[in-house]
């Protein structure tokens, strides 16, 4: 990092400064797209993280979140303290990422990407400086989404370990878990991994509502919308007291068909 990262695209860009940062970093004003890369980034990252403290509008982040996958890695990041979440009343021009050492302006050309460095000290320490001040000003972004390690464990000790391996299949398949109304969202993908391996109603939505990936109404609903189009089945079962509990079963041949990795496509298409 000697030099200006020129011709490198944003995720090795942010990968070169966890590698190199030696205290906390400031990531100021970030895209939608930079913010997807860092979590991605920091994620895989094998080193010692630092500390990225990463300063973002408001709109932005919620739209970035909506997407299961994005948002569960970020919250395993901040379990983690490797990522704090706080929103800019006022973004600057360029999007930055700020070390002890460097500030690296990052400027998009067309599908090209820039990494500007300048570790000239004085305006190293004021830039530095500035952005440690907002940061103490700022409000935190709350993120609602569980950590992934936690939905993981979780469904693994609760269902059992066959439905996380299918949920951890079903969320690799896929390049987003938004929903938007119609696709996999991570109720969705819940309840067709509890249906396959024929879990109940009440044990899966408990879980979820636990975790915090969404209450036990909206699994509810969720299954209504599943069962009404055929994606899944259900059947009573009895207990000695109260009403039968309801076991979830996969409903369409071409699901039960499909394996792992074709189980989220198969379902999109049907929902679609």
């Amino acid at each position: 990092m000697t030099s200006n990262l020129l011709n490198h695209q944003i995720d090795d860009i942010l990968e070169s400064v966890l590698e190199e940062a030696s205290g906390d970093v400031y990531m100021v004003n970030p895209s939608a797209d930079a913010i997807e890369q860092f979590v991605s980034v920091a994620t895989a990252f094998d080193g010692e993280r630092p500390s990225v403290k990463m300063l973002a509008d408001e709109r932005t982040l919620k739209d970035v979140m909506d997407d299961f996958i994005v948002a569960s890695n970020a919250a395993d990041l901040i379990s983690d303290d490797a990522l704090g979440l706080r929103t800019l009343e006022e973004a600057p021009e360029n999007s930055l990422l700020i070390t002890e050492e460097r500030v690296i302006a990052i400027v998009h050309a067309g599908d090209r990407v820039g990494g500007l460095i300048t570790d000239d000290e004085s305006f190293v320490e004021d830039t530095y400086d500035t952005y440690a001040a907002r940061w103490a000003d700022a409000s935190q972004f709350n993120l609602r989404t569980p950590p992934i390690t936690d939905v993981r464990e979780t469904l693994s000790e609760e269902i059992s370990a066959d439905a996380e391996a299918d949920f951890t299949a079903i969320l690799n398949s896929l390049e987003t878990a938004r929903g938007d109304g119609d696709g996999l969202d991570e109720v969705t993908i819940s309840l067709l991994v509890a249906a396959k391996n024929e879990a109940l109603l009440y044990d899966i939505s408990k879980w979820g509502e636990d975790v915090g990936i969404a209450s036990k109404a909206t699994f509810s609903r969720t299954k209504t919308k599943l069962e009404d189009m055929g994606l899944i089945d259900t059947e009573k079962v009895p207990i000695d007291v109260g009403r039968p509990r309801l076991r979830l079963k996969i409903g369409d041949d071409r699901l039960r068909e499909a394996d792992n990795g074709q189980l989220a496509t198969v379902a999109q298409s049907i929902l679609n």
